[in-house]
C-alpha cells in the first residue's frame, strides 16, 4: 500500500552559540529530506550547510538523473554537494569550511516503500517504531574509526580515554576533493516515524529520550520538545531535528 509522509522540522541556535550553522531542506514532491551541520571551529559553517543542503536537492531533482535508482541519485546528490563546498571553500572568506550532512530519500519503485539514508560526519538517522527508537547511522567520529578498525572493541569504547578527541569527525562534506558516504536501507510500514538530527542534539538525548518525546498527533510539537530537552541539558551546539511520519494514503 502506498504511504503518506508528514513532515515536521525546526532549528534553534541553542544556548551558548551566536549564529546557528545548521540547515536543512527537503523536497516533498521527490521525497528528499536534509540536516547539515556547519562544521565548528571553522569559518562560513552556515554558508557550508545551506549550500550543501541547496546542492544536493538541486541535484537529486535533475531531470538527467530521474530514470537511475535512487541509490544513486542520493550518491551523486552528495558527491555534488560535497565538491559545491569545496569549491567554495577555495575563496578566502569561506576557508576550511564544511559540513556533516545526513539525507533521507524514499523509493517505492519495487512496489515496497524502503526508506534510505546516507551520511557524512556525526548527524544521524533514526527510527521510531513501535514506540521504540533505533539509530540508523553510524557516526564518521575518532571513536567509531577506532572500533570499525578494530583498534578498541565496542565493550571497551567507554572506558578509553582519547583525550577529548572522540567525538571529532573523520568525514566532512567539503573536507577533500572526493567524499564518502555510508548508506542505510530500512523497509517502511504505517506508523514509522523518521528522525534527523544534528548533534546538538543527539549529544544529549538517548534512544530512549527519543521515543519518549516524539509523538505521532504532532510532528511539530515533538521537534520542539526534542530541542527543548536538548536545550535544558546545556544546549552548547546549534539543534535541528526533521521529523517525518508515514501513514497509508487515503484511496485513489
Amino acid at each position: 500500500m502506498p504511504l503518506d509522509v508528514e513532515i515536521a522540522a525546526l532549528s534553534d541556535v541553542g544556548c551558548v552559540r551566536k549564529n546557528n550553522e545548521d540547515a536543512f531542506g527537503y523536497d516533498s514532491v521527490r521525497n528528499l529530506f536534509i540536516v547539515c551541520d556547519g562544521v565548528g571551529g571553522t569559518n562560513s559553517g552556515e554558508v557550508a550547510s545551506a549550500l550543501a543542503v541547496a546542492t544536493a536537492l538541486d541535484t537529486f531533482a535533475a531531470p538527467e538523473s530521474q530514470g537511475e535508482p535512487i541509490e544513486v541519485r542520493l550518491n551523486q546528490a552528495i558527491v555534488a554537494a560535497n565538491l559545491a563546498v569545496r569549491v567554495a571553500s577555495a575563496e578566502e572568506k569561506n576557508r576550511g569550511m564544511g559540513t556533516t550532512l545526513v539525507a533521507a530519500a524514499i523509493d517505492a519503485s519495487s512496489g515496497k516503500q524502503k526508506l534510505l539514508i546516507g551520511n557524512v560526519g556525526d548527524s544521524r538517522g533514526y527510527m521510531v517504531q513501535y514506540g521504540q527508537c533505533m539509530q540508523l547511522t553510524v557516526d564518521h567520529s575518532y571513536l567509531n574509526e577506532l572500533i570499525r578498525s578494530g583498534a578498541i572493541k565496542v565493550e571497551d569504547a567507554g572506558k578509553v580515554n582519547l583525550q577529548g578527541m572522540a567525538s571529532v569527525i573523520t568525514r566532512a562534506i567539503g573536507a577533500a576533493q572526493s567524499v564518502e558516504a555510508d548508506f542505510f536501507a530500512v523497509d517502511l510500514q504505517a506508523g514509522d516515524m523518521v528522525l534527523l538530527a544534528s548533534d546538538g542534539l543527539t549529544r544529549y538525548l538517548t534512544t530512549g529520550d527519543i521515543a519518549q518525546r516524539v509523538s505521532g498527533d504532532d510532528l511539530q510539537l515533538s521537534c520542539e520538545r526534542l530541542i527543548a530537552e536538548a536545550k535544558a541539558r546545556g544546549g552548547a551546539d546549534n539543534i535541528t531535528c526533521l521529523l517525518l511520519r508515514f501513514s497509508l494514503a487515503p484511496p485513489a
